[in-house]
């Protein structure tokens, strides 16, 4: 029997957001299938919810590879797939894999010899790049920069450094919790006339993207305490 198909499903960036994040395909796709491999059981089954998912939850198959379940990549996950039933894997929000222990289900997947299938939806990132009006040709995402504030600041400079020799957009992120003391280092060890494009909130009611001078940005900066961020710069 071949093996079924693992479908890569984006889940909505904000609260309130369905309408913006979902397709057609993606409702028909959830409604075909009953097992998922998930980053957040709850936040999943409030998603399946909203996106109109007729299936009784009860009958629905979920393994969690969360935080605590990561180093438990077994064959579990895989035995359905490997059945021939396909089945969905789903990120806390945006898109699986990308920037996402997800990529590691995927990856799996491959090597089993499992089809993948991505589903069109929202990656912050990608979002946050188009709002920019910087170069998107050329980009790189870095995740998370170095929590040690010395070495924050230095790759901060490297970053910049980066995007002016080669103009290529430098896109990071932080912990919600340490927005502000991010861009206060941004702010402290970059040129003023470095431009910075602050994407926050994204698809949400409050969302705000905006594209200033770090020299702009000082004269108001914003407070983006506990609030998911895109950091993007570019000389």
């Amino acid at each position: 029997m071949p093996a079924g198909t693992l479908y890569l499903i984006p889940v909505p960036l904000a609260d309130d957001t369905a309408a913006k994040a979902f397709t057609p395909y993606l409702v028909d796709t959830i409604n075909s299938i009953k097992e998922y491999i998930v980053e957040n059981e709850k936040t999943a089954r409030r998603f399946l919810k909203e996106a109109g998912l007729k299936t009784p939850q009860s009958e629905l198959i979920i393994h969690d590879y969360g935080k605590h379940n990561r180093d438990k990549l077994t064959n579990d996950f895989f035995k359905g797939l490997l059945a021939g039933n396909d089945v969905g894997l789903m990120s806390e929000a945006g898109c699986p894999g990308v920037a996402d222990p997800g990529a590691e289900i995927v990856a799996e997947a491959h090597r089993k010899g499992i089809k993948v299938v991505p589903l069109v939806g929202p990656s912050s990132i990608l979002l946050a790049l188009m709002a920019s009006g910087f170069n998107g040709q050329s980009f790189t995402f870095h995740g998370y920069l170095p929590i040690d504030k010395v070495q924050r600041g230095k790759r901060v400079k490297e970053l910049e450094t980066q995007a002016e020799r080669f103009k290529q957009t430098q896109i990071f992120i932080e912990t919600p919790f340490r927005n502000n003391p991010m861009l206060e280092e941004i702010l402290k060890s970059g040129n003023p006339k470095t431009l910075l494009c602050i994407a926050c909130n994204i698809t949400g009611a409050d969302e705000m993207i905006a594209t200033k001078t770090l020299a702009d940005w000082k004269k108001q900066p914003p407070d983006l305490h506990k609030k998911p961020t895109i950091f993007l710069l570019f000389r």
